[in-house]
């Protein structure tokens, strides 16, 4: 899709304090922006029964924002499926892509934040292991400009928990990764946005994020407005799940 970004005649700031908000927000999709990860798992187990195998929840969870064709090499090992990795990632995308299509499953607050950022003018970009018709999905359920830029997994040589989605992400923007904000669910994504130089956000979904040093953590998007954004660029770590 495009990657123009907004028109900006100076440095953004938060209305509310006057800190600087972050030169992009960039965003991982499944688990974080919309509640998919049930649409996968129920994808996976259907694959594996068809093998006459089981795939226990653990094993589903132990796949969480994992690259695609790495998921579909344990479905192989682990699963029992016999096919191809190939097909097996198009069952896993097709199966997901009709669920998506019946309904988008909006986390709670996605929508909302997403638009504080459009109106600020904060450039987004969607940084997601999914493939590209699945990213399409979420792209047009939102208003146009909502992302300047997408990265998905059959776009990148090397994914999550490798940096490099993000900094692609960053580069097409056309900003450093360290000056981004990026929100994740999963180990290897926040591992990935880390690496990548960007300061993280993890939001709470089907896997435990545990506490570490330098990770902001959140229930749900619900709290996130662009104060808390804007603390999180400026290196301040938020730690609302501790809170609770």
């Amino acid at each position: 899709m495009p990657s123009s970004l907004p028109q900006q005649t100076s440095a953004l700031v938060d209305p509310a304090t006057g800190r600087a908000l972050p030169a992009a927000v960039l965003w991982d999709m499944d688990g974080t922006l919309i509640d998919t990860e049930p649409y996968w798992i129920a994808a996976e187990t259907a694959l594996v029964a068809e093998s006459g195998d089981t795939w226990t929840h653990e094993d589903a969870l132990s796949l969480v924002g994992s690259d695609l064709l790495v998921a579909a090499r344990v479905l192989q090992e682990r699963g029992g499926v016999r096919l191809g990795r190939a097909e097996i990632v198009e069952r896993l995308v097709g199966s997901v892509s009709e669920a998506m299509a019946r309904e988008m499953p909006w986390r709670p607050g996605a929508r909302e934040v997403l638009e504080r950022l459009r109106v600020a003018g904060v450039p987004c970009a969607l940084v997601t292991m999914s493939y590209q018709v699945l990213a399409a999905r979420l792209v047009a359920a939102v208003p146009e400009g909502t992302f300047a830029a997408v990265v998905t997994g059959d776009q990148v040589s090397r994914g999550k928990p490798d940096p490099e989605p993000y900094r692609v992400a960053a580069e097409r923007l056309g900003v450093d990764a360290s000056s981004c904000v990026a929100f994740e669910d999963s180990p290897p994504g926040l591992a990935s946005a880390a690496a990548a130089g960007a300061r993280v956000v993890g939001v709470q979904s089907v896997v435990p994020l545990p506490q570490r040093p330098g990770l902001s953590r959140v229930p749900t998007l619900e709290p996130v407005d662009l104060t808390m954004i804007a603390a999180v660029a400026a290196g301040d770590v938020l730690d609302l799940l501790a809170e609770a």
